[in-house]
């Protein structure tokens, strides 16, 4: 059924919205998604109500089935993961960095907001390659109404890279454009400039990525997708 059918939730989401509940909030109260709750409230006056936050209020059946859904995935994907093997280990590395690392020709380059995957970048680097801690450089990007100083210390002490080896952090506008959700450490660029380790990891990139073509992987039909 399309959205044009789904009138009582429609007209009792706009009238939530003119109480003051959040997008989340209606969208958690009707089972529906948010985004379906945006279109049909987009014309409605909202006035944010500080006692209408989510910690104020108990979470109802379906913020806690979400909850509980998400700490089991959460646990069964740490448990099936496991220890990694070197080789792994690498792997994973080399993944991450094919997704958000630079691809340029003289710099080995990380930008994240995510501390965890930062730290995962760190340690994967300096285990797989030779560095000279004196040449990492970290650059942040940090929005203007954010504390430099809280950040740089952060960010400092999750790489293990001294602040004197900091470029000057970009201060990025706050406009009412910007999203509402910021770290509120910014996004960590971690680089380090050498023309070795930027062509030796781009050509296993190129091997990682070559595998699927070489090998069928049908050894096993554990969480096989369909053959093309």
């Amino acid at each position: 059924m399309g959205y044009g059918g789904k009138i009582e939730e429609q007209q009792r989401a706009r009238r939530l919205r003119a109480e003051s509940w959040t997008l989340a909030d209606i969208a958690a109260e009707l089972g529906v998604a948010k985004s379906s709750v945006s279109r049909w409230v987009r014309d409605v006056d909202f006035v944010p109500n500080p006692r209408r936050t989510a910690r104020n209020r108990p979470p109802n059946k379906l913020q806690r089935a979400k909850a509980d859904e998400i700490e089991r995935c959460r646990q069964e994907g740490i448990a099936r993961v496991g220890a990694l093997t070197d080789r792994e280990f690498l792997m994973a590395g080399l993944g991450l960095y094919a997704g958000d690392g630079a691809k340029g020709d003289n710099e080995v380059a990380f930008a994240n907001s995510n501390p965890d995957l930062v730290r995962f970048f760190c340690a994967w680097f300096r285990r797989f390659f030779p560095v000279d801690e004196t040449r990492l450089r970290i650059s942040l990007y940090l929005h203007d109404d954010l504390d430099v100083d809280a950040a740089e210390e952060f960010w400092a002490g999750l790489t293990a890279v001294p602040r004197t080896q900091f470029f000057k952090t970009y201060r990025a506008a706050t406009g009412s454009a910007v999203r509402r959700h910021r770290h509120v450490y910014g996004c960590c660029h971690v680089r380090y400039g050498s023309v070795a380790a930027i062509r030796e990891i781009k050509g296993m990139m190129e091997g990682l990525v070559l595998v699927p073509s070489s090998r069928s992987f049908r050894g096993s039909s554990a969480g096989r997708a369909s053959d093309c």
